[in-house]
């Protein structure tokens, strides 16, 4: 071979390893964009509540539906993405994307801006899957695999928790709605990118898509979480035992489905393999840590502590940091002290630093609540990353989509759950905090639905029986905090545990593919 010849060709493959780079920029910015709308709502909070006020079982659902649809689609969008070509699905998420975003910043009415997250749930669901099955087949190198993953996770947790410091910025100068009218600029400039630079992929004899499993897995997973939302706030009643019974029946129908079908929606099969069942119940319960955490404490620095909107997203920031350190070398690390050390050590910080919180009051100083966001941050950047390069690694690329639709579902699944549950646990204990004798039934009752609620119903009284009404508000909504910390502390060091042993004997793949 001629000297030309060498140059050319160095040249060439200079070029693609340049151009794998720049198309993981396209889908990381993907990646971002729905993780910062998990969370970005949270700062936004009170001013939305004062704008359209929701009852709290409304404000519940407008903080997770969107979670919920993403994660009752992320499956069915996945198989789609495998048939039909994840750049195409990934392009057409991305202009859906943007566009009910802008039904969201103007919905007028609770009910609508359940409506119209739940629509944007569905443009969502396109999006996550499609960009780590991407990854999958862009690169071949399991190294560098995974520092595109580590790339990619760290940019999804860290979403999660610039989410509010975005919201926080923006609510300093314009109305609750632009926390959604960021995302069109955004899409705007990845969907002319992506075009460009993106490479197509499918499974060439992935089979017909089954729109009958599509529906049991959205029914079976909205209705489960429902019902377990309902009986942690509200207690059993008939509507609890119905969601239940509907979406136990649908996700038992939904399996069986699978296994019968000869394409089905998900190999179940996958499940058999314990590392990999292993790694989805860390990946769920890492970010049910991390985006309930996330999701109160934004209240609490406003509502409890009085800081301002972007004074909370950057007391947040922490998190953040945390997540894109240790997303970057977990890959490096998980093959040099073992995956299952990894992962059950960040699941374990994890659960330490929501244990810290149990003992938070009112006044309490920054640095402990700034350490323990950090200390979450680094625990899930290692565990999530892991957790998301084991899983998509373990099947052929063919199959990138499924893989990663179960990856992005255990992400969603979490962040919903995070908020449904420990949000229960804090609405349950809030709703019993006892107002003055002296306010009126209908003032009661409006802060009674949420902290708030009680902020804005106490406008209406004299300063004296406000300061008290809302004081005793505040130590209430502590009190549940406290206890949901609590609560997340037991899940997530329970979870260490278990996945120690789940991930006995896993490893990272080390041979480049062909």
């Amino acid at each position: 071979m001629s000297r030309t010849e060498q140059l050319t060709q160095a040249k060439g493959a200079e070029g693609k390893k340049r151009g794998r780079w720049l198309a993981l920029s396209v889908l990381v910015l993907a990646v971002l964009l729905v993780a910062v709308d998990a969370t970005v709502l949270g700062l936004a909070t009170p001013a939305l509540s004062e704008d359209l006020k929701p009852t709290g079982t409304q404000l519940l659902w407008i903080g997770d539906i969107y979670s919920f649809v993403i994660a009752g689609l992320l499956v069915s969008m996945g198989s789609l993405g495998d048939r039909i070509g994840r750049k195409k699905l990934l392009l057409v998420g991305a202009t859906a994307f943007g566009a009910v975003s802008v039904l969201n910043a103007y919905a007028t009415s609770p009910e609508m801006m359940i409506i119209a997250r739940a629509l944007l749930g569905v443009a969502g669901a396109t999006l996550m899957p499609s960009t780590l099955a991407l990854i999958r087949n862009i690169f071949h190198d399991p190294k560098e695999r995974s520092l595109a993953i580590g790339i990619w996770g760290a940019t999804a947790s860290a979403g999660a928790a610039v989410g509010p410091v975005v919201g926080g910025a923006l609510l300093q100068h314009f109305w609750w709605g632009s926390v959604f009218l960021i995302n069109l600029p955004v899409m705007i400039v990845l969907v002319i990118v992506g075009i460009k630079l993106l490479p197509e992929s499918k499974n060439p004899v992935a089979g017909p898509w089954d729109l009958f499993s599509v529906a049991l897995s959205l029914v079976g997973i909205i209705g489960v979480v429902y019902a377990v939302k309902q009986v942690a706030t509200h207690g059993m009643g008939w509507e609890v035992w119905v969601a239940a019974v509907i979406g136990a029946g649908a996700l038992y129908t939904f399996v069986r489905r699978q296994f019968a079908l000869t394409s089905p929606l998900l190999d179940m099969r996958l499940f058999k393999h314990r590392g990999f069942s292993g790694a989805v119940l860390a990946d769920l319960l890492t970010v049910f840590g991390l985006s309930g955490l996330v999701f109160f404490l934004s209240q609490f620095l406003q509502l409890v502590q009085g800081r301002d909107p972007l004074e909370a997203g950057l007391a947040e920031l922490p998190a953040a940091i945390g997540a894109v350190v240790t997303g970057l070398v977990a890959g490096r690390y998980a093959r040099k002290y073992g995956v299952r050390a990894i992962v059950s050590g960040g699941l374990a910080a994890i659960g330490i630093a929501l244990a810290a919180l149990t003992v938070i009051h009112k006044e309490t100083g920054y640095p402990l609540l700034g350490a323990a966001l950090l200390i979450v941050g680094l625990g899930a950047g290692f565990s999530f990353t892991v957790t998301a390069d084991v899983i998509l690694s373990s099947v052929p690329k063919e199959q990138a989509g499924s893989a990663s639709a179960v990856s992005e579902t255990a992400y969603e699944l979490g962040a919903a759950l995070g908020i449904a549950l420990l949000g229960s646990v804090v609405t349950g204990v809030y709703q019993g905090f006892t107002a003055p004798a002296s306010v009126s039934g209908p003032v009661a009752d409006a802060a009674h639905e949420s902290l708030g609620g009680a902020v804005e119903a106490a406008k209406s009284l004299d300063p004296q029986t406000a300061e008290q009404m809302v004081g005793a508000a505040q130590e209430a909504f502590v009190d549940g905090l406290r206890l949901a910390s609590g609560v997340g502390a037991a899940v997530l060091l329970a979870t260490a545990v278990a996945a120690w042993f789940l991930l006995k004997g896993q490893e990272l793949q080390e041979g480049i593919e062909h």
